[in-house]
């Protein structure tokens, strides 16, 4: 019965986090793959399908999905792109509202066909001259 109760605490269903990114168009791959932190295909996995995870890596998380739609977005898109916070992706974060709409919910689109811009690449590293080579897009 202990373990019963430790895996409802666990496992809080899908997460918003999970809707965001299929509404960008965006994979565990393409988080993963932008992250300057070190995140694995198997956290992103776990985030998205409602794993308790500790608010360090739910901020992790958070800039991660930032970073991946903000590298595909133009000049112009960014202007109208708000940063989401672990309150936006997580249910069990603090703050969360179940009724509120997504806040980029008016400039959605598919990122999924878009690179992620090279001076982007260049901003998350700039010591890394061969950064951009690095990551294939």
């Amino acid at each position: 019965m202990n373990e019963e109760e430790n895996s409802i605490e666990r496992n809080l269903g899908t997460q918003p986090l999970d809707a965001i990114l299929t509404s960008w168009g965006l994979t565990n791959h393409d988080v993963v793959d932008i992250s300057p932190e070190q995140i694995t295909h198997k956290q992103v996995q776990k985030a998205r399908t409602g794993r308790r995870l500790t608010l360090k890596m739910m901020m992790k998380m958070t800039r991660t999905v930032n970073y991946a739609v903000w590298g595909r977005l133009s000049d112009e898109e960014r202007e109208d792109y708000d940063e989401y916070f672990h309150k936006h992706l997580f249910n069990y974060a603090k703050g969360y509202d179940a009724d509120a709409k997504d806040i980029n919910d008016e400039i959605f689109q598919d990122l999924s066909e878009r690179k992620v811009r090279k001076d982007f690449i260049k901003e998350l590293n700039p010591e890394d001259p061969f950064a951009d080579m690095k990551r294939r897009r």
